[in-house]
């Protein structure tokens, strides 16, 4: 069964449903930090793609990276797999080595103080959930040329206030 748009994902009941891949690129910052950021995604399913973008006037960088994947995730309309790229450490770690301690500890972290961020951190956890998410890590302006891009959108997005 195909889907509406190219980036809607195939009904987890189907059979094509494990061959469904979204490749996700994210990027987010400030200047200064903290101060007005930008975040943008780019999502790729075979030959589409499409990009995502916004502004925060006041805000971080781990907020504007967290936000990046976020925004990524709940635009996909249907389960599937994702590969998703980021380039902060923060949010790759947070999402596949830190969060279960810190479900289990009612949101505090190692120090028994409050997650930071714990709001997104619960809006990515809420939004990678009907998805299988292979998170990866790329290091930040090395040439990855998606990364790059994703970059560029979020600089151009930050720059704009838009």
């Amino acid at each position: 069964m195909a889907s509406d748009t190219p980036l809607d994902a195939f009904t987890e009941a189907s059979p094509e449903a494990s061959e469904r891949l979204v490749e996700i690129w994210t990027d987010g910052g400030c200047k200064p930090n903290p101060g007005p950021g930008g975040w943008a995604a780019i999502l790729r399913y075979g030959t589409a793609e499409k990009e995502l973008s916004g502004f925060d006037a006041a805000t971080t960088n781990n907020r504007m990276e967290l936000t990046a994947a976020i925004m990524a995730l709940e635009t996909l309309k249907r389960p599937c797999t994702v590969v998703l790229h980021t380039d902060s450490e923060y949010v790759r770690n947070g999402i596949s080595r830190w969060i279960n301690g810190w479900v289990r500890n009612n949101w505090r972290n190692a120090a028994k103080d409050p997650v930071a961020n714990m709001e997104l951190w619960q809006r990515l956890l809420a939004a990678a959930k009907p998805h299988k998410v292979d998170w990866r890590w790329v290091r930040g302006h090395a040439g990855d040329a998606m990364n790059e891009r994703a970059d560029q959108l979020a600089t151009a997005a930050r720059q704009a206030g838009r």
